[in-house]
């Protein structure tokens, strides 16, 4: 991470709350799980948001950037993610979704993918706010209404990249969790996977009342259905587009 982004990412957590070290939760290796329920966040609409900004190669880009600063000196005090807009772009779309399973043994999945948007008040008591195709600032968002979270037994946020090009080494994805009180919970995706397509980033488990989050930042070569099979959720998965309602493999 460049001098400026360590600049720019402690200066933009403090505009957003104020106190970025005593407003924030990472989750990490180290320290992979926090409850909600401990953190009085055990209801009302918990939002779950995945940003990203796409980047070039750190291959293709950097033995290119050196020469052209030879050349232009000045470009040294550029951002990173100004600098990389001089160079080819890589178009990546990133997508957000959530499979869950209920109480009463409901299965089923919230994802752009096939307009399988969900419902907040209604089971399975997830919903999808849309998709974003470009990699905007806010993002997509998923809301999980804890106040019904006596219906949900578990969940698994995922990302996967839509148009197959492996490429979550050359993006800055965050996934973030929202409580309705309480700190935020922030997820990086920042482990070297540059031919993963998918990667399962947080469970919520509903063990004996207690809402609990986990760190997982596991990525995989396929799509949903080898997550689906990693963590055991027993779905069928077709092959799918956004410009129709089925599902992806």
């Amino acid at each position: 991470m460049s001098a400026w982004e360590r600049f720019w990412r402690g200066n933009s957590a403090q505009f957003e709350s104020g106190s970025a070290a005593t407003n924030s939760i990472e989750l990490t290796k180290r320290h992979p799980t926090v409850s909600l329920s401990k953190q009085g966040a055990a209801s009302g609409n918990l939002r779950v948001n995945l940003s990203w900004q796409m980047r070039t190669s750190d291959i293709e880009g950097r033995s290119r950037q050196n020469g052209r600063l030879l050349r232009h000196p000045f470009k040294l005090f550029q951002p990173d993610v100004v600098q990389g807009h001089t160079q080819g772009v890589v178009n990546v779309d990133l997508d957000l979704g959530c499979m869950y399973e209920l109480v009463d043994g409901a299965k089923g999945v919230v994802q752009p993918l096939g307009n399988f948007l969900g419902d907040l008040n209604g089971p399975p008591f997830v919903k999808l706010s849309g998709d974003d195709r470009f990699g905007s600032a806010s993002g997509e968002t998923v809301y999980i209404n804890l106040d019904h979270r006596e219906a949900i037994k578990r969940l698994l946020v995922f990302v996967y990249i839509y148009d197959e090009t492996p490429a979550f080494d050359r993006t800055h994805a965050k996934v973030t969790l929202y409580p309705s009180s309480g700190p935020r919970i922030e997820i990086d995706l920042d482990e070297r996977a540059p031919q993963a397509r998918s990667c399962a980033v947080v469970t919520i488990e509903n063990v004996k009342g207690e809402l609990t989050v986990r760190r997982e930042v596991k990525f995989v070569y396929g799509f949903q259905a080898e997550l689906d099979r990693l963590y055991g959720w027993g779905l069928q998965w077709g092959r799918g587009y956004k410009s129709t309602a089925e599902q992806r493999r």
